[in-house]
């Protein structure tokens, strides 16, 4: 047979297999488009068709789990913002209070900051439409945009009033006109804020512990966290290590491996189990990198149940490996990955679960219903499950501490009295804090101990060179 030939026929049946392999997705694609073009043809009314579109896709999610969507407009931004740790806005955090919309704290340096913003001012207007009413979340999204872009923003100047607990307006109303520029956020946090913005990593009342606040793994995390764990390893009394995962809800798999990698020298940290190409199940186990940070300082690292997904990678595989104690209530119970596909259209992303993690011990996180065993739960004797006004109370003096101390309102800028301390404001923490004491004080017993046997082993119980073990 010609060599021709013989190429034809190797194209023919190659596209013959390819058209028998798609033949089910193209079946199913004619019949969606039939009922599209039906409606548009035949509705009684007119149907916008990129609605319809939109309405098929999310049907279509719809029918899967609760973590696969299709992620567009002001939820896309969002999305890429809290994993990008950036976005173009004017450097404010805000909060919802009885007046309205209330300045928590500006970014230091940013817009807002250079341009007089402060904590406690109320934010009445944003480009002439009126916040009473407004949600935290359009707020947001109103006062972000194209870096470059204007946003005029109305406030509301509270000099002396409570502050970002029920600021009061005053006549010292203003408006600022504000460019919009790219706004980096931080995802590892400390015990409270110094006067120039950067953060104290040791906790206030409690001498040698050290506490990062870990909010979300984007990013800049990793870059964060070594910073953090670089000054805190310098410090001469280390006693134990803090790691707040509560209220972290995730994000990127590959930055939850890496901090788990900084404080494990071997092992497994997890394994992701997923779809292969045939139809079979492929398991992936990712293993530490030799080389740890603080090797011998006791860690304790707070949960709660708005812990979930990458937060819960971390805490799962620091209780397998033993190297952390884990405080407070147990996790939300997010074992799966998911994997971020753009569209074509440019415009759309399909957040698509494509994995599911599994822990070194071998189990998974994920919440089933009826099935126990979901998410990570605290070691014994270290649930602190935190309701109510206890609660509140905790977050309202987070949110001061989290503010820059001179734009602390003046009834809250006071020196901290022992019932303002950590300790007495933060029971979870209070709980983590007396473990790491303890677990220093077992390990400093070891140390004594094995330090008297090798006395004792140098005195004359150690094998010499002449009873056949020396060279």
């Amino acid at each position: 047979m010609p060599k021709r030939n013989v190429l034809l026929l190797l194209l023919i049946t190659t596209m013959s297999l390819v058209a028998w392999l798609a033949r089910d997705h193209g079946r199913q694609a004619r019949q969606i488009g039939e009922v599209l073009g039906a409606i548009e043809r035949s509705y009684l009314e007119p149907v916008d068709a990129d609605l319809l579109e939109a309405a098929a896709v999310e049907g279509i999610m719809a029918k899967l789990d609760e973590h696969s969507a299709l992620v567009a407009g002001a939820a896309r931004r969002e999305l890429e913002a809290a994993l990008d740790q950036e976005f173009g806005g004017v450097g404010l955090e805000l909060v919802a209070s009885a007046e309205g919309i209330v300045v928590h704290a500006p970014l230091v340096d940013g817009p807002a900051w250079r341009a007089g913003v402060r904590a406690g001012d109320v934010i009445a207007l944003i480009d002439g439409v009126d916040t009473h009413g407004m949600s935290v979340r359009d707020a947001v999204g109103a006062l972000r945009g194209d870096v470059g872009s204007t946003v005029t923003v109305g406030l509301c100047r509270a000099p002396s009033g409570p502050g970002v607990d029920g600021a009061v307006p005053t006549d010292d109303s203003h408006m600022v006109t504000l460019v919009r520029e790219i706004v980096r956020t931080d995802s590892v946090l400390g015990d409270r804020r110094r006067s120039d913005g950067t953060w104290e990593w040791f906790v206030e009342g409690e001498p040698g512990i050290a506490c990062v606040r870990i909010t979300s793994c984007g990013d800049r995390t990793l870059a964060e966290l070594d910073t953090a764990l670089a000054t805190i390893a310098g410090a001469p009394s280390l006693r134990g290590l803090v790691i707040d995962l509560r209220s972290n809800p995730g994000g990127l798999l590959g930055v939850a491996i890496d901090v788990c990698d900084r404080f494990l020298d071997d092992g497994v940290i997890v394994s992701t189990r997923r779809r292969g190409a045939g139809g079979g199940v492929v398991v992936e186990p990712r293993r530490a990198t030799p080389g740890s940070t603080l090797a011998g300082v006791p860690i304790a690292v707070l949960i709660d149940g708005l812990t979930a997904s990458a937060a819960e990678i971390i805490a799962a595989c620091l209780q397998d490996h033993a190297r952390a104690v884990i405080v407070g209530s147990r996790s939300f119970g997010k074992g799966t990955v998911q994997s971020i596909i753009p569209l074509s259209d440019g415009r759309r992303l399909l957040k698509l679960t494509t994995a599911e993690y599994v822990r070194p011990d071998e189990t998974s996180a994920q919440r089933r219903g009826g099935e126990p065993g979901w998410g990570v739960a605290p070691d014994v004797g270290r649930e602190v499950d935190v309701a109510g006004d206890v609660r509140d109370a905790h977050r309202a003096w987070r949110r001061r501490r989290d503010m820059l101390p001179e734009t602390i309102p003046n009834d809250a800028a006071s020196p901290a009295s022992a019932g303002d301390l950590p300790r007495s404001m933060d029971r979870v923490l209070a709980r983590a804090i007396d473990a790491l004491v303890s677990a220093g004080a077992d390990f400093r017993g070891e140390e004594e101990a094995a330090g008297d046997a090798d006395e004792a082993a140098t005195a004359g119980d150690a094998p010499g060179p002449l009873d056949g073990r020396g060279g």
